[in-house]
C-alpha cells in the first residue's frame, strides 16, 4: 500500500503552494508538493471555476494555516489591525509575524510553527529573562528571546539549530553561543513575511 501525506502535507497540497508546515522536511524532496503537486484524493473531482467568496476566503485560510491561528483569534488580530494607522493588511501581516511562536520559529528555535508553539506551551522560552508560555504573546523591539538553561531545553534547542539551515530574517537577530539567543531589533514589516499572500482579498473578505 502506499504511504499516504499526514493532513498537514494535504493542507499544503490542497492549496497548491509549501506552507512550511512540517519544518525542514518541507526543504527537503519529501515535501508533498514536490512529490505531488495536485488537490488530495486518489481521484480529485473535477473542480468549477472558482468563484470572488472562494478566491477570498481561500487567502485568509491560507493565513490562518501558515500562523497557525484559530478564526477567532484571526478576527481578533483583523479588528486590532483596522485600528492601526496605516494599510490594514499589511498591520495585519506585522501582527501575525510578532506572534511569540513566530518568532522563535524564525529565529530557528523551533523547526516548524507547530513545534515553537509547543515550546511555548511548555515553559521552554522566556522574553526578556522572564518565561512566557503564551504563543500569542507579541513581542516588541528589544525583546530578548532565550530557551531555558536546563538540559533538556537546551538538548532540544542545539538539535534545531543543527537542522535548520534557513536564514534569519531582518526584523531579527541571533547570537550563537553556549547560550544562544535571540533579538527582536524592530518591529516587522509586511516585506519580512515569507508567505506569499494577497492580503487586500482579506480585508475585502473581512470587511463585509
Amino acid at each position: 500500500m502506499a504511504r499516504t501525506t499526514g493532513p498537514v502535507c494535504r493542507l499544503c497540497r490542497r492549496e497548491g503552494m509549501k506552507l512550511f508546515l512540517k519544518g525542514t522536511r518541507c526543504d527537503t524532496p519529501k515535501c508533498a508538493i514536490e512529490r505531488r503537486n495536485t488537490p488530495p484524493g486518489q481521484q480529485p473531482p473535477r473542480r468549477g471555476k472558482q468563484t470572488d467568496y472562494g478566491t477570498h476566503l481561500r487567502e485568509k485560510q491560507k493565513l490562518k494555516h501558515y500562523y497557525g491561528v484559530l478564526e477567532r483569534q484571526f478576527r481578533t488580530y483583523y479588528a486590532m489591525a483596522a485600528r492601526s494607522k496605516g494599510n490594514t493588511g499589511d498591520r495585519l501581516l506585522t501582527l501575525l509575524e510578532r506572534r511569540l511562536d513566530n518568532v522563535v520559529h524564525r529565529l530557528g528555535f523551533g523547526l516548524s510553527r507547530a513545534q515553537a508553539r509547543q515550546m511555548v506551551n511548555h515553559g521552554h522560552v522566556t522574553v526578556n529573562g522572564r518565561r512566557v508560555d503564551i504563543p500569542s504573546y507579541l513581542t516588541k523591539a528589544g525583546d530578548v528571546i532565550r530557551i531555558k538553561n536546563r538540559v533538556k531545553s537546551l538538548q532540544l534547542l542545539r538539535t534545531n539549530l543543527a537542522d535548520n539551515q534557513r536564514a534569519v530574517p531582518d526584523f531579527l537577530s541571533r547570537v550563537d553561543g553556549a547560550m544562544p539567543e535571540g533579538v527582536v531589533t524592530r518591529l516587522p514589516e509586511a516585506f519580512d513575511a515569507s508567505l506569499p499572500v494577497q492580503t487586500q482579498l482579506i480585508v475585502e473578505l473581512c470587511s463585509k
